[in-house]
């Protein structure tokens, strides 16, 4: 069986969180990460919109509509939470202050690049944060489905979409696998036990090493 999304999160979650790291979340899966920090480790999340320590989400009833995150998801402040405008906000990215970025994708090439804020001809509220994030944190992981939902290839040879970064991505989880992505190529790290390599190999256009 390939790895649910919830399952996608925690295992980026274990892998990634670190004591005292500074957490940039992207909208859709990236947003649960937040429900599996490891435990007695503490990171600091931070949204583009202006908030810097964000609590867990809130349960049904105690929503406050003015707490969200970029996503426009309604969330929950800590003690220590701090607010911003966009201009501190984008300072602290751009000065790359943020340690660690977490978004989804739409397409990954082999090299890094990455399509993730836009598919032509299809109507957008705006193109967001993301090409900011990729240019000025330190590391980017990427979580997304292995395969779009017309069964193509989401890991490719060159993204044929928009671009947000180049040479930007340092490791994808799909549903299918953990890929890390260097100077040196992209490398299958990690699979879940019931996925076969054919299978992965069948559903990725990008070339990769097997690193198992």
């Amino acid at each position: 069986m390939a790895w649910t999304k919830d399952q996608m999160c925690q295992i980026i979650a274990q892998l990634e969180l670190k004591e005292g790291l500074f957490v940039n979340l992207g909208i859709g899966i990236p947003t649960k990460v937040a429900s599996y920090i490891p435990e007695n480790v503490h990171v600091i999340f931070q949204s583009e919109n202006g908030m810097l320590g964000i609590g867990p989400f809130p349960y049904e009833g105690d929503e406050d509509p003015d707490l969200i995150n970029a996503g426009k998801q309604t969330i929950s402040a800590l003690p220590e939470t701090s607010y911003f405008d966009s201009v501190a906000s984008f300072s602290m990215i751009r000065g790359s202050h943020i340690d660690l970025t977490i978004l989804g994708a739409l397409q990954v090439s082999e090299e890094g690049d990455l399509a993730n804020w836009t598919v032509p001809g299809k109507m957008i509220k705006g193109m967001g944060g993301a090409m900011d994030l990729v240019a000025n944190i330190k590391r980017v992981v990427i979580i997304m489905e292995h395969v779009a939902k017309d069964g193509s290839a989401k890991l490719v040879k060159e993204c044929n979409l928009p671009l947000t970064g180049v040479k930007s991505v340092d490791r994808v989880i799909t549903d299918l696998g953990i890929f890390d992505i260097n100077k040196q190529g992209m490398f299958l790290i990690k699979k879940p036990d019931d996925v076969t390599l054919d299978e992965i190999i069948s559903k990725t256009e990008a070339k990769f090493t097997i690193a198992l």
